[in-house]
């Protein structure tokens, strides 16, 4: 790795690091997924400023070149962030159609037996009917 590509390497590392920690901060980044980007965030800066770490993984797994070890690292992140993120868009998908659900129920008790449905929607006549 050349000098500069190690400075652009450490400098993206650093810039993550803050701009997580500027969303953490600012409440925009949930602690949920805090703790996934910094740690994300630590493990670039330590491939980025160790670089014989990155070499022995490389030796490790069979790979060419140091770069394919990257790439396999980012598609195994991005994967696993996938996965994450279907689980947590599963359980909302569920916890609403429960709470929409629990909502018909109770507008339906509002109502009471017997009476018009319509009389209880915004808009409908004011007027009892006969």
């Amino acid at each position: 790795m050349t000098p500069t590509q190690r400075v652009f390497a450490i400098v993206t590392s650093i810039g993550t690091f803050l701009v997580v920690m500027e969303l953490i901060r600012r409440r925009r980044l949930r602690e949920e997924y805090a703790f996934l980007w910094v740690l994300t965030t630590v493990g670039m800066m330590v491939l980025a400023t160790w670089y014989g770490l990155i070499e022995r993984i490389t030796q490790l797994i069979g790979a060419v070149a140091v770069t394919t070890t990257l790439f396999i690292f980012a598609l195994i992140f991005l994967l696993l962030i996938s996965v994450h993120f279907t689980t947590v868009i599963s359980r909302l998908t569920v916890q609403v159609r429960r709470l929409t659900q629990e909502l018909a129920i109770l507008q339906a008790s509002r109502q009471g037996p017997g009476r018009d449905p319509s009389a209880a929607r915004p808009g409908a006549d004011a007027e009892p009917r006969s």
